[in-house]
């Protein structure tokens, strides 16, 4: 019995970090996106005023 909870709570802090990894993931693809439109966006807004 005591077998079965361990692997239970070993499962459960595996699918937590892969999930937390997960999101990670996803933050820094939507950081790298709006990096790159804030970029472009400030060089386009510059370049007009001149």
């Amino acid at each position: 019995m005591g077998i079965a909870v361990l692997i239970l709570i070993l499962a459960l802090v595996a699918g937590g970090v892969g999930l937390f990894v997960e999101a990670l993931r996803w933050v820094l693809i939507i950081a790298v996106v709006l990096l790159i439109v804030g970029a472009f966006t400030g060089y386009r807004g510059r370049n007009a005023a001149v």
